[in-house]
């Protein structure tokens, strides 16, 4: 069963042109936001063209490797970890794009909707009609590019082809029993909402396992199973995504977005940025400033 809109945590807004809200992009690595746990209106198809990685979707872990393709539903929350050299290919349509389909396929949209009990979010390179569907998005993406007359037109036909293989010879029966139930998923909602909206308040493992009356080791290990890190780790990954944010303000010190983003000590700040980031907070703010 699918679980709720999620609530607690804010949803990402993505940008899609309004006459033909679709986009195809190729992107290396992850960027933190894609590492954060979140969610999104719009569909959105993943195609690895190089590299590995794990997905983390709704609780499940998904490692993958070059050729794999991933269905993200609306309300699914998800996030990724880069393993080594990733490269994909990220395909994003609102469901709007195909209403006038579902009028005569109420079945067009399973492949998301569907994810868990009938569909996987994950197709491997191994599956013998894959090799099909990675030629719609090859073609999707060069269609996008060039941009010729009627290309709207391409993108439009070339994704129902690519539901429509999905809907034949992807349906399975059994569903996924490892998936997270709706109620652990909207427990862990509620309390990743809470530690985005304080992030500088400091939260013991103990005051965030209390939000949702569980024992801080239960809570931990749920936590992580969901999310794919700990409890503490991910705060720190929240913060640090808000201190990138507020550097590249750049209105505030270094001092002044430490404490604003939960960081008591400067020093454990600038060590744990460069670890996370890549960078130093002062070097970040160099090529922000362009010096």
């Amino acid at each position: 069963m699918k679980s709720s809109f999620p609530s607690s945590i804010q949803r990402d807004h993505i940008e899609l042109p309004a006459l033909f809200p679709m986009s195809v992009s190729m992107t290396e690595g992850v960027s933190p936001s894609f590492q954060r746990l979140h969610w999104h209106r719009a569909l959105e198809i993943n195609w690895i063209t190089r590299g590995s990685g794990i997905y983390i979707i709704n609780g499940r872990e998904y490692p993958f490797e070059q050729g794999d393709l991933f269905l993200i539903d609306s309300d699914d929350l998800h996030r990724a970890y880069e393993g080594k050299d990733l490269e994909m290919v990220i395909v994003m349509f609102e469901p709007s794009l195909l209403v006038s389909e579902q009028r005569y396929d109420h079945e067009i949209l399973l492949p998301f909707r569907g994810t868990g009990p009938q569909f996987s979010n994950q197709i491997s390179h191994q599956h013998s009609r894959s090799s099909a569907l990675v030629q719609y998005i090859a073609d999707m993406r060069k269609e996008y590019e060039a941009t010729q007359r009627g290309y709207s037109s391409a993108l439009h036909g070339l994704l129902l082809l690519f539901l429509t293989e999905i809907n034949r010879y992807f349906l399975h029966e059994e569903g996924e029993k490892s998936r997270a139930n709706t109620k652990h998923l909207e427990q862990i909602r509620n309390v990743i909402g809470v530690m985005e909206a304080e992030l500088s308040y400091p939260w013991t493992l103990k005051e965030l396992a209390d939000r949702i009356h569980l024992s801080p080791s239960r809570f931990s290990a749920l936590f992580s199973r969901i999310v794919g890190t700990s409890p503490m780790n991910y705060l720190v990954q929240l913060r640090l995504e808000y201190a990138v944010e507020l550097l590249t303000q750049g209105e505030q010190s270094i001092l002044n977005i430490a404490e604003s983003s939960g960081f008591r000590n400067l020093s454990n700040f600038n060590r744990l940025f460069l670890q996370h980031v890549g960078v130093s907070p002062t070097g970040l703010l160099r090529k922000i400033r362009g010096n």
